[in-house]
């Protein structure tokens, strides 16, 4: 019974020890990828600001990468300008005032004007404004598309654009 018990607890120990190892290999190479990424984060910005640093290790890489390949990236169907304005007003309807800040100089430094940043802002506002109307009213949403297709249809009459509104 002895030797049993012996072979059971050895059995344990090495499937034990053999699952740290499985399990340790991804963190191994989180651990590679995230390094990877602070590198590249410091290259890219001139340093890492705290709020990477502060993010999950084990996801950085995963950021990062989001975070350059649509934000930071020039070849984008937006043009970074835009994508700025639009973080700005996303960020004015949080709110994050972190978010406020960094999308104005970013937006700026993509050219956009004082009165850019001012109607992205204020479109925002007007987004939010008649969101309320529509949820708080429970305004009937097949109706309010059919209204919105026959308004872009009239519109598109009047410039001879193509009004039709997404599907």
């Amino acid at each position: 019974m002895r030797k049993i018990t012996k072979m059971i607890a050895a059995a344990v120990m090495a499937t034990s020890l053999y699952a740290l190892i499985v399990l340790a290999r991804p963190a191994l190479g989180e651990d590679a990828g995230s390094q990877a990424a602070y590198r590249d984060i410091q290259q890219t910005l001139g340093l890492v600001p705290t709020f990477f640093k502060l993010f999950p290790e084990s996801g950085i890489a995963g950021a990062w990468a989001e975070f350059k390949s649509v934000q930071l990236n020039p070849k984008t169907k937006l043009d970074s300008k835009t994508k700025e304005l639009i973080g700005l007003a996303v960020a004015a309807q949080i709110p994050c005032h972190y978010c406020v800040y960094f999308h104005t100089s970013a937006a700026k430094a993509n050219g956009a004007t004082d009165e850019e940043i001012r109607e992205a802002v204020a479109m925002a506002a007007i987004s939010r404004h008649w969101s309320t109307v529509l949820n708080g009213m429970q305004v009937d949403y097949d109706t309010f598309r059919k209204e919105t297709d026959t308004v872009m249809k009239l519109a598109s009459e009047k410039t001879g654009t193509s009004g039709k509104a997404a599907q």
